[in-house]
Parts: structure tokens; C-alpha cells; sequence
């Protein structure tokens, strides 16, 4: 490379930094392939062939780098010429416009005189519009006169036309005058005043149109041509509505009064007087009205309706869709009159009927929507609830609260009503089967199922929430009823009790036992709602509630059985019970007595009644010979002591078996299993006796046993030890359908001596 390329070299690095860059980047990727390919020597011999190929090359590249070069010459110089031919262009156009706007104002002056011209000109076409439209402006008055008297002999359609005819004459002229830019002028206010008379007379029209409207239901019968016209002119404004939209899109002009939009307000008006005719029918509602009220309406909207799908429809446009638009406007004055009738104080029967009428009248058929006359013409869907859910669910709940205080205050009436029988001085009614009860539970049974099944008829909803509530009003009354009987118990403690007092106990069972019955029948309606397949198991509080009033009652007959027995249960492990008294004859001849009252009481209470009898009358028995402390002596004495346990038991067995007991054996074998435990002449077998006690009754202590081993009186301190040792291995908690025997026994605990210090008196 020469100096002089060294020094543009550097120049251009200067000027241009990549211009630097991008040579040092040539030069060391030159370098990097000459030290490449002569690497070895005898790539020099071809030193001279990369040398003449390197030159054509660059030469190459020289040549095109010089022809562009001069190809962007040539396009800047191309470029500034035609810069310099749109610069004089725009000098010439510069001087021209100053040209013209110095001519412009020579001729200002000259242009002041045409304002004059403009005016005549406005008065000529203002004065030709005038002598045009001459003939229809003297003829107004003439219109105006025969156009009233039309209107006033309900003669519409022709009254609309010379209405319409003198709205035409003013349109016209109006848009006249539009097209000659004399609006808002003078003359346009003229012609406004004088065809003043055309807005008065489209009022009167328009006041009578909306009379015939708003009697179209009675006109379609009578004279349905005078409605029809109406519709007609309807229409026809309609009509002309458009015409003028579409004027004022082309002309940007619009006649006055317009739209007047009839149709919308057709609609407005049979709203209006359909909402008059709710508010005049709204008389004697409160009260016993109501229900006849209700009736009225159902027949009033009902011919309403079948007024206009026979005579109305026809006398309207089918894109009116009258019958269905009737049908909106029934159902929303509806709407609206009862919401206003449920927010009054109504009572339960008031109440009823509204819901009844809502759920079963409206909607149902064949009584209004879908009734045969308008079916299938009403779409019965659209219209929606009459009143909310929420306001349906109200409704219900107020209807729930008062058939609720009329429950609890009948329920009430008829308890004092029962408690008052119980000390009359005759005996209560029996059935042909010979049951005693009274009539409690068929009043209670009636009372409730009667609303429950008035319930049903109106919604399966409303009948779920009158199962819960009678379910809860019979557990209160069930847990009154209790009271009521723990209160007649006490005077039997009473010198003067009442006369009748045995009886009167069994028909409360009895009774209890009916109200059983129509417990699991409210229960069954209830479970029909929620699907569940409990049906014969009662819900916890109202069984427990039922089940305590009527172990209460059985429990007062026990009680008089065994306060009777009290004085034989005395005369027990005498001396003369242990010489063959006959106290266990007299013992079966009272439970005899009794256990044929308790057979006025029915299945399966009279089992129940048997069963616990017998199992007290077992603990009064075991109590008496725990309490006694008897002990035996000898073999000899435990042998007879044992024996007559024994035929005690067999006694107590034979009879319950005859009272009809089922399977008694489980109650007498505690007496057998006893008596056998004193009986064993080996002592060390009683551990065993006693695993076989704790077996059949796991309720007994090892208290029971102490006092049951003291009885034999030949138990040593080691056998004892070890028997309760045993005893207490092997305990186990009782079944759930287990009857407890030796839990209701209470063992007295053994009194230690206790010996004072003997000390000198002071």
C-alpha cells in the first residue's frame, strides 16, 4: 500500500470510525488466510497464481464499487434538479395567489349590493308559497269546522283524513319555506300561528282515540268498528312517522309534532286501563271477602281474556300480539294487587286461600292461563311467579306461624279438657275390644292430619314445613301431657283420690299409643319430601318425649301393684314363709289382679307392662333377702332356703305364662340362679356359680355377691377373696337391650365397730 492510500486511509478512519474497523478486520482475515496457505513450502512455488488471482479480483471489486458510485451520483443530481423545478413552481403559485387576492378586494365593494337581491328574493318565494297553498289556506277554517264535528260524532277516520289533509297544506308549506332558507323566520312563525287550530283538533282526535282504546273490551262486543278505526289511524300515523324519518334524513327537514309514535302509546293506554279495572274491583277484599274476591277476579280475567282472543285479535295488526300483551298486563296488575293483599294482617284461613288460589287457580287448568278457550294461543310460561319465592316462602312461613297457635291452643283446650275427665265419677270409654281411651287422641290425630293433608294440596314444600311444625307442637304437647299425668299421680297420695283412677291410668296408655300411630304417619309424609327410608324410626326429641309420658303411665300402674305388694313382700324369709306359708300365692293372686287391668292396654305396651311388672316384683323379691341378712347355719337350712326360692319362681314363672308373657324364663331365672348359688354344697365351685351370675347379668357388684355369699354362711375369707377376684376379671359391660336387675338394688354397707379409748373422767 502507497503512502498516499496510508494517508485516505487514515482520512477516512477519521471520518468514519467502521470505515477503520472493518479494515483492520480485512487485514487480519488476509493474514489469517496467507498464513494458512503457505504454511508449507512448497505452497511458495504457487505464490505467483494467488497473486494474479487476488489482483483480478480486487480489480473486480474496484470496477463495481466505482459503478455504483457513480449510479448514486447520478441519482442526487437527478434529485436536485427536480428540488429546483418545485421551488419555482411554488414561487409562481405564491405570486398568482397574491394576484388574486389583490382582485379580490378591487371587487368587495361590488358584492355588498347582492344582500338586497337576496332578501327580494326571499320575499318573492315566500309571497309564490303563499299564493300557491291560497286556496287550501281560506279553506281552513271550513276543514276545521267539519273536522270537529266528526270527531265529536265519533266519526274517526274521517276526522283523521281532513286532519291529515290540513297537516299536509301545513308541511307543505313549512317545507317550502325549509328549501328557501326561510326558516325560523317571520313567515314560518305565521304559518304556525295561523294552523294552530291543527294541534288542538289532532288533541281532541288523539283524546278520543285513547276513550275508544281504553274501552276496547266493551266496544269489541258491542260495536268493534269504532276500535277498529282506531287501530287504523294508529297505523296510519305510523305510517307517516316513517315518511317523515325518512324526509328528515334526505331534506334535513321535519314536520312538527312529529313522531307521535300512537302505537307505543296504544300499548301505554290498555296498561292504564287494565291497571283502572284492578283498582275498581278491589272492594270488600279484606276479610270474608276475600275468597269471593279472589273468585272474581278469576272469572273477571278470565272473560277479559277470552274477550280478546275472540273479538280483539282480530280487530288488531298481528305483530300487535294483543292476546299476549292482555295476558303481561293481567299478570303483573296481578301481581302487584297480591303482593298488597299479603302484606295485610291476614288470618290462617285468609292466608290459605290466597296460596291456594296463587299455586292451583292461576296457572292451573282448566282454570285461567290454561284454560281450554286460550290454549294453546297463551304461552302460560313467559309471565313468570305471580309473587317472588321469597315472598312465596314468607307467605307460607306466616301460614305455618298461624296454623301453629291454632294447633298449640286447641291442643292445649283439649288437655284441660282430658285432665277434667280423669276425676269425672264414670269410667272411660272402651272399644269393642275393651281398650279404655279417651278422645285425646282422636281430636290431636284429626287436628293434625287435617293440616298436614290441607298441606299437601298446596305444596309439597308447605307440606314438609306443617309435618315439622305439627312434630314439634306434639313434642310440647307430649311433654305437657307428662306433666299432667305426674300431677293425677299425686292424688293418689290424696284421701279423696279419684274414683276411677286405675282406669283412667290405662286409657292413658292407650292413648299414648294412638298418638304413636300418628307420629309415624307424620313422620311417613315427612319422609316422602326427603326421600329417606326411615319412616318407622322417630325423630330423637319426639320420641323420647312420647316414650317418657307413657313409662310415666305404665309406671303408676306398676307403682299401685307393688304399693299393694309392699305388705306381702314383708312377710318374705318369715319363719312362717320357711314353713310353707302361702305368701307367694298371695304375692301372684294381687299381680294376678292387676295384670288383668293392664290388659286393657294394647300390644305391644301390655308386653312391656307384663315384662317390667315382673322384673320388679323380682327386685322387690332379691332386695328383701339382701335387706333380711339371713344366714344359714348348715347344709340343711341352705337346702330348704333354696328349695323354696325355687318353687317361688316356678309360681311366678306358671302364672306370668299364663297371663301371656313371652318368654319369662330370663326374669324368674335370676330367683333360680340364686337360689342355686346357696344351694352348692362345694365351695369351690362357686367362683364358677358366680362367672355363670355375672354372665346372665353383668349388672351385679361384687357387693350383690358379698351379700349373696354372706346368706350361705360357710364361705371362708379365701373362697370370698378369690370368688370377688374372679369377679371382678371377668365383668363385662351389660347389652343394650339388657333389663337391669341388681343395679336397682342398693346393698347398705356394712357397719365397722368403732371403740372409743378408754381415759380417766377429769
Amino acid at each position: 500500500m502507497s503512502a498516499e492510500d496510508d494517508i485516505l486511509t487514515r482520512q477516512a478512519g477519521e471520518m468514519w470510525p467502521e470505515f477503520e474497523k472493518a479494515e483492520n478486520l480485512a487485514r487480519g482475515a488476509a493474514l489469517k488466510w496467507a498464513s494458512g496457505i503457505f504454511y508449507h513450502p512448497d505452497q511458495l512455488e504457487r505464490l505467483g497464481q494467488y497473486r494474479k488471482r487476488e489482483t483480478q479480483r480486487t480489480s473486480s471489486v474496484q470496477s463495481r464499487l466505482k459503478s455504483a458510485v457513480q449510479s448514486y451520483l447520478e441519482g442526487v443530481a437527478t434529485g436536485l434538479g427536480q428540488l429546483k423545478a418545485s421551488l419555482d413552481d411554488v414561487r409562481a403559485v405564491r405570486r398568482t395567489l397574491v394576484d388574486v387576492c389583490e382582485d379580490w378586494q378591487k371587487k368587495v365593494n361590488g358584492f355588498e349590493g347582492l344582500g338586497h337581491l337576496r332578501s327580494l328574493v326571499s320575499d318573492h318565494v315566500q309571497l309564490a308559497t303563499a299564493v300557491h297553498n291560497l286556496q287550501h289556506v281560506f279553506s281552513v277554517p271550513e276543514v276545521v269546522r267539519e273536522t270537529r264535528q266528526l270527531i265529536e260524532e265519533r266519526r274517526l277516520l274521517d276526522a283523521h283524513a281532513k286532519l291529515m289533509e290540513m297537516e299536509g297544506w301545513r308541511d307543505n308549506i313549512l317545507q317550502q319555506l325549509h328549501r328557501a332558507g326561510r326558516q325560523d323566520t317571520e313567515g314560518e312563525r305565521i304559518v304556525l300561528s295561523y294552523f294552530a287550530v291543527v294541534g288542538q283538533l289532532n288533541e281532541e282526535l288523539i283524546k278520543e282515540l285513547w276513550d275508544v282504546v281504553g274501552s276496547g273490551l266493551a266496544l269489541v262486543k258491542q260495536d268493534p268498528s269504532l276500535f277498529v278505526s282506531a287501530i287504523r289511524i294508529i297505523e296510519r300515523e305510523e305510517e307517516m312517522d316513517r315518511a317523515a324519518a325518512d324526509s328528515q334524513s334526505q331534506h334535513a327537514f321535519l314536520p312538527p309534532g312529529r313522531p307521535k309514535n300512537l302505537r307505543q302509546t296504544f300499548f301505554k293506554v290498555i296498561e292504564q286501563s287494565t291497571r283502572a279495572q284492578f283498582r275498581a274491583r278491589q272492594t270488600d277484599t279484606k276479610g270474608p271477602g276475600l275468597a269471593s274476591h279472589l273468585a272474581a277476579l278469576h272469572n273477571n280475567i278470565l272473560s277479559d281474556l277470552k274477550v280478546v282472543k275472540h273479538l280483539m285479535v282480530q280487530c288488531c295488526p298481528p305483530h300487535y300480539n294483543i292476546l299476549q300483551t292482555y295476558v303481561m298486563l293481567h299478570h303483573s296488575c296481578l301481581s302487584g294487587h297480591l303482593q298488597d293483599i299479603i302484606s295485610w294482617d291476614l288470618e290462617k284461613s285468609e292466608i290459605y286461600t290466597v296460596l291456594n288460589w296463587i299455586r292451583h287457580i292461576y296457572h292451573s287448568r282448566p282454570k285461567i292461563l290454561a284454560h281450554p278457550d286460550l290454549s294453546p294461543d297463551v304461552d302460560i310460561v313467559s309471565p313468570g311467579p305471580l309473587i317472588s319465592q321469597d315472598a312465596l316462602e314468607q307467605l307460607q312461613n306466616k301460614y305455618v306461624g298461624a296454623v301453629r297457635v291454632a294447633v298449640s291452643d286447641w291442643m292445649q283446650k283439649a288437655l284441660e279438657a282430658e285432665v277434667n275427665d280423669w276425676y269425672r265419677e264414670e269410667e272411660p270409654e272402651s272399644d269393642h275390644e275393651g281398650y279404655y281411651h279417651s278422645s285425646l287422641p282422636v281430636i290431636v290425630t284429626q287436628m293434625l292430619e287435617e293440616n298436614v293433608q290441607v298441606a299437601m294440596v298446596i305444596s309439597d314444600s308447605l307440606r314438609d314445613q306443617m309435618v315439622t311444625m305439627a312434630l314439634q307442637e306434639l313434642e310440647s304437647f307430649l311433654c305437657r301431657f307428662r306433666e299432667a299425668v305426674i300431677s293425677y299421680g299425686k292424688e293418689r297420695q290424696k284421701p279423696s283420690q279419684p274414683k276411677y283412677y286405675l282406669l283412667y291410668l290405662l286409657a292413658v296408655v292407650n292413648n299414648c299409643i294412638a298418638i304413636r300411630r300418628c307420629i309415624q304417619w307424620l313422620q311417613q309424609q315427612g319422609n316422602q319430601g326427603s326421600h329417606g327410608d326411615g319412616c318407622n324410626k322417630l325423630p330423637q326429641p319426639i320420641d323420647t318425649a312420647l316414650d317418657r309420658a307413657m313409662k310415666k303411665g305404665c309406671r303408676l300402674l306398676i307403682d299401685e301393684m307393688l304399693s299393694e305388694l309392699q305388705p306381702h313382700f314383708l312377710q318374705l324369709w318369715s319363719t312362717s314363709w320357711f314353713c310353707g306359708s302361702d305368701i307367694i300365692d298371695s304375692i301372684c293372686t294381687v299381680m294376678e289382679t292387676h295384670c288383668g287391668h293392664f290388659g286393657h292396654i294394647r300390644e305391644p305396651i301390655f308386653q312391656f307392662m307384663l315384662s317390667e311388672g315382673l322384673r320388679l316384683v323380682i327386685i322387690d323379691y332379691v332386695r328383701t333377702l339382701v335387706l333380711r341378712k339371713i344366714v344359714c347355719k348348715n347344709p340343711t337350712e341352705r337346702e330348704r332356703l333354696s328349695d323354696r326360692m325355687a318353687r317361688d319362681a316356678e309360681k311366678l314363672h306358671k302364672l306370668f305364662c299364663n297371663l301371656g308373657l313371652e318368654e319369662p324364663d330370663h326374669l324368674t331365672s335370676v330367683i333360680t340362679s340364686v337360689s342355686e348359688l346357696v344351694k352348692l354344697k362345694d365351695t369351690s365351685l362357686l367362683s364358677l356359680e358366680v362367672s355363670c351370675l355375672v354372665a346372665n347379668y353383668p349388672d351385679i357388684s361384687d357387693e350383690h355377691v358379698s351379700a349373696l355369699l354372706d346368706i350361705r354362711g360357710d364361705v371362708s375369707k379365701d373362697v370370698r377373696g378369690t370368688v370377688l377376684e374372679m369377679l371382678e376379671q371377668s365383668s363385662q359391660p351389660a347389652p343394650e337391650d339388657y333389663q337391669p336387675i341388681f343395679s336397682e338394688i342398693l346393698v347398705p354397707t356394712p357397719v365397722l365397730p368403732f371403740c372409743l379409748p378408754a381415759v380417766k373422767c377429769g
